[in-house]
């Protein structure tokens, strides 16, 4: 069975809301809701098949639009490889121009159904924020940062890495128990960077992975949340290779964190995340200014461990 290629649109709504079309009669899988898009014609890109899809089946035009996640799926009849695209502007308002429905839904509580099984990854990417928070409790102290911490929730955080490399487990563990209490209250996620058990000991949703813990991994817990710290297109396979729910990588610009790293630059970024299969944070010397420049250039958000803890910054 040969691989077919196909571009899909997840078209974004200003109020964050993304576009389901409903398959007609006559296709395979009709009356199943997903993404719109279509095959890739003969020498034809991505990008291009998103643009004139969209216009044929439902008559909108273009406007900005970037490249996300690519996911494989084999069905009875065909095995198809799905180029995802985030659209975030375009001219026109959607009509069915084959008779499919279509409609409007938020991430992590979409109410039509049913959907076709190769959409299952994507929806649980959908429903990761755009930003997430890295602590620097051992810069500022923790009752500095978690008043800090605290603002930051309340501006819209809703993701969290627990970080503090040099602090033994037990003050590490300490703190945690502040945190994730705290997170929690305001609808957010908290993940720790180190090992399952650990995230479990402190109540937290999850683990981030070191790249060499990614390296070491036989399979990913069950449960929780995962993410991974990766800095090649190789530890990016093995991260969807295992079914992790996130990657970050960087450094994109340069950091005082990491003082001898070479940065990636946006263009450098774009390269290594090219086709990724995972969702992907920039990290690396960022604010929540530069998180529309990571969009464009294939990021799922941005990762930063100072600029989201600022005192007048905004969460992303």
């Amino acid at each position: 069975m040969g691989v077919t290629r196909v571009a899909a649109a997840v078209v974004v709504r200003a109020d964050g809301s993304v576009l389901l079309a409903q398959r007609p009669a006559g296709k395979p899988y009709a009356g199943y809701w997903e993404f719109p898009g279509g095959k890739l014609e003969p020498g034809e890109s991505p990008r291009d098949a998103l643009a004139r899809e969209l216009v044929e089946e439902l008559g909108i035009v273009v406007r900005r639009a970037a490249p996300w996640i690519v996911q494989e799926h084999v069905y009875p009849h065909a095995h198809v490889e799905l180029h995802f695209f985030r659209v975030f502007a375009f001219d026109g308002e959607p009509v069915g121009h084959d008779g499919q429905a279509f409609s409007w839904q938020r991430p992590g509580a979409f109410d039509v159904a049913p959907l076709l099984p190769a959409n299952t990854r994507v929806l649980a990417a959908l429903a990761l924020p755009p930003a997430m928070g890295i602590t620097c409790a051992e810069d500022l102290g923790e009752e500095a940062f978690l008043a800090r911490a605290e603002r930051a929730f309340a501006r819209g955080l809703r993701l969290v890495q627990l970080r503090e490399k040099t602090w033994p487990a037990a003050r590490r563990d300490a703190f945690a128990r502040q945190l994730v209490p705290l997170a929690h209250a305001h609808g957010a996620t908290v993940v720790v960077n180190g090992s399952a058990d650990d995230a479990l000991r402190v109540g937290a949703d999850g683990t981030h992975w070191t790249s060499a813990s990614l390296a070491a991994a036989g399979a990913r817990p069950e449960g929780m949340l995962i993410g991974a710290s990766c800095h090649t297109r190789e530890e990016l396979a093995r991260a969807a290779a295992l079914g992790v729910d996130y990657a970050v990588v960087g450094p994109v610009l340069a950091t005082t964190t990491h003082p001898g790293a070479t940065p990636l630059g946006w263009d450098g970024f774009a390269r290594t995340i090219e086709h990724t299969r995972v969702p992907v944070y920039a990290l690396g010397g960022l604010q929540s200014a530069d998180l529309g420049t990571a969009l464009d250039h294939g990021a799922h958000g941005i990762a930063m461990r100072r600029g989201v803890w600022d005192r007048g910054g905004a969460a992303g």
